[in-house]
């Protein structure tokens, strides 16, 4: 992505409570973008919830909508193949940062 011009920062939530909202916020400050990463289902996740407080607390800051990927909404089956297939992927993660800055 850096050689299509797109840089990215990334912000790693070492603790989920107390949720490092400034973090965030600050973020969304600067790059006016914000893309949710999250291995579990979307419904009621934990990207929902940053997607939901970056909503509330950054929305005027938002140069477009809050992307998120996350894993498919299916139990997570043994067999490898089905695994990735249900995982998020890289290509997921680069798509969606390029429906942010698009």
């Amino acid at each position: 992505m850096a050689a299509e011009g797109i840089s990215a920062e990334v912000i790693d939530l070492r603790t989920l409570r107390p949720l490092d909202d400034a973090a965030i916020t600050a973020s969304v400050a600067r790059t006016h973008r914000a893309v949710v990463i999250d291995e579990a289902w979307r419904t009621g996740s934990l990207a929902a919830e940053v997607s939901a407080r970056i909503a509330e607390e950054s929305f005027y800051d938002l140069d477009a909508p809050v992307e998120r990927v996350c894993s498919a909404e299916v139990p997570m089956p043994y067999a490898r193949r089905l695994e990735e297939a249900a995982l998020l992927q890289v290509a997921d993660i680069v798509a969606a940062a390029h429906r942010a800055v698009d």
